[in-house]
């Protein structure tokens, strides 16, 4: 049997062509298989870069600072905040007047070294009166007459010092007696100003004396007492009655030289004492006044050496 010349090859069958399979419309998975190819679109798969934020539709948060609503937020924030600002320091003038006090700490080393010479010796003073310009009392640091806060403050603090060491030096220290003492002595310097107030207010007193004016009026005692307690501390009892009672005279003639200007201003313009049940008043209100500030150098000071 003869071969044929050419080969023959097994016939080819067809094989039918498969359906087209239909996308499934909520897959399972992410078809990430084309996400590498060349020209694709990088998908939502695993590894895909995040959206681009020019293409988020919020705008940044930093945008917001630059819009014109912040400004006028930040414009109204600052006069509220202005105003209130102003409401408290107009309220706060009303009862404490801080204009006012800075006069009263007006003072220099010159004035502090003149005033405590006053104090201690008073009696070759010859004008008391206080100067004025332009309608309004000078600075202290100008006049040694016009009163101050910060000899009364600077005093009172250093009483409380001395105090201490007066009780220290006796082994009676506490910080609860040094509490006592200076809540005692604060005590009675207001109620002295509220006495030295409801008087005035009872004798219908016009004058320009000031609640501020006798505060620091009533604290100059506490130079005298500062001198007496050092003398008990060095000299002992003896000294301390001596130089005290010298300090307590010297008080005395001060507050009156000082403050019958001010309560008898009408008969100190005049030159001449003026007769009336008015002025007797107020000349009996200004002896009680220097009276009591001898008392009250004792009171706080007597039980603070044994």
């Amino acid at each position: 049997m003869e071969l044929d010349g050419a080969t023959r090859h097994p016939p080819k069958r067809r094989v039918p062509a498969a359906a087209p399979r239909m996308a499934d419309p909520h897959p399972l998975f992410d078809d990430t298989s084309a996400a590498g190819g060349g020209g694709a679109q990088p998908g939502r798969g695993y590894g895909a870069p995040p959206p681009s934020s020019s293409s988020s539709p919020y705008p940044p948060p930093a945008s917001f600072l630059s819009e014109p609503v912040s400004s006028l937020a930040v414009a109204y924030g600052s006069s509220l905040a202005s105003q209130g600002r102003d409401i408290v320091d107009r309220n706060l003038d009303r009862f404490i007047p801080v204009g006012r006090l800075k006069y009263y700490f007006a003072v220099d080393t010159v004035y502090v070294g003149r005033k405590l010479g006053l104090l201690v010796f008073p009696f070759v003073h010859q004008d008391w009166q206080v100067r004025y310009q332009q309608d309004a009392p000078v600075a202290p640091r100008f006049d040694v007459n016009a009163p101050d806060l910060y000899i009364p403050v600077m005093a009172f603090i250093t009483y409380i010092l001395v105090a201490g060491l007066a009780l220290g030096t006796q082994n009676r220290f506490s910080p609860d007696s040094l509490g006592l003492q200076a809540s005692s002595a604060l005590a009675w310097l207001i109620v002295e100003v509220l006495a030295v107030l409801f008087s005035l207010y009872l004798v219908t007193v016009n004058t320009d004396l000031t609640t501020i004016d006798l505060l620091a009026f009533a604290g100059y005692k506490y130079v005298g007492m500062i001198i007496g307690l050092i003398s008990g501390l060095l000299f002992g009892r003896t000294g301390y009655y001596v130089v005290l009672s010298w300090c307590c005279l010297s008080i005395f003639v001060f507050m009156i030289r000082t403050l019958r200007l001010k309560l008898l201003s009408e008969a100190a313009a005049e030159g001449v004492l003026v007769r009336g049940a008015k002025n007797q008043l107020r000349m009996y209100l200004t002896m009680a006044i220097a009276a009591a500030q001898p008392l009250f150098m004792y009171w706080l000071t007597y039980h603070l050496l044994r």
